[in-house]
């Protein structure tokens, strides 16, 4: 029974072999006509190369009345400036940030956090949190999550909606809205 299965089998194979074959052409008289047009093309003006500058070295002179230190800094605040610049740090902000346990979500970047689902107990509503190594965590209104002080407002089916805490380019404190959407896997 097994050599007419492998009889069977060497003949289609045979044919599929025959049938593929068949389908080669060797006539490659349209790539040769091509390939003569292509050749047979006036070439065109080649641009020529841009003329490169040679670079001047500058000595810088330390020595010439009105020369600025390049060495020292531009601009230089004074300890009044200093005392009267605001930081936007609000004392319910510096709280926040400074006088509290940290929580365990707070060691991960927010965007490698995933919300895999939601719970619902005793009409609370939690929300289910999976951190970088897999592990996953409960969470509700109050937590906190990601590095930047984030406060989770709001629990969605399909989202997360937290407050987080930043320096801005100033470097002023600031608050800043942000979210985490229900991963789809």
């Amino acid at each position: 029974m097994r050599t007419g299965r492998g009889c069977l089998r060497l003949a289609m194979l045979s044919v599929i072999a025959m049938v593929a074959a068949g389908c080669v052409s060797r006539d490659i008289s349209d790539l040769e006509q091509y390939t003569k047009e292509v050749i047979a093309r006036p070439g065109g003006r080649i641009e020529p190369i841009p003329e490169i500058k040679p670079y001047e070295a500058y000595t810088y002179e330390s020595g010439k009345v009105g020369a600025r230190d390049p060495f020292q800094l531009f601009y230089v605040k004074t300890e009044e400036e200093l005392a009267a610049q605001d930081s936007g740090l609000t004392p319910e902000m510096e709280k926040e940030i400074r006088h509290r346990n940290r929580e365990e979500l707070e060691l991960y970047e927010l965007d490698s956090l995933r919300m895999v689902g939601t719970l619902e107990d005793t009409g609370a509503q939690w929300g289910i949190v999976r951190d970088p190594t897999g592990t996953v965590h409960r969470i509700r209104v109050g937590n906190y999550m990601g590095k930047n002080v984030g406060k989770i407002l709001n629990i969605y089916e399909d989202k997360i909606e937290l407050r987080e805490i930043i320096r801005n380019p100033v470097g002023q404190w600031e608050e800043r809205p942000a979210s985490i959407a229900l991963a789809e896997e």
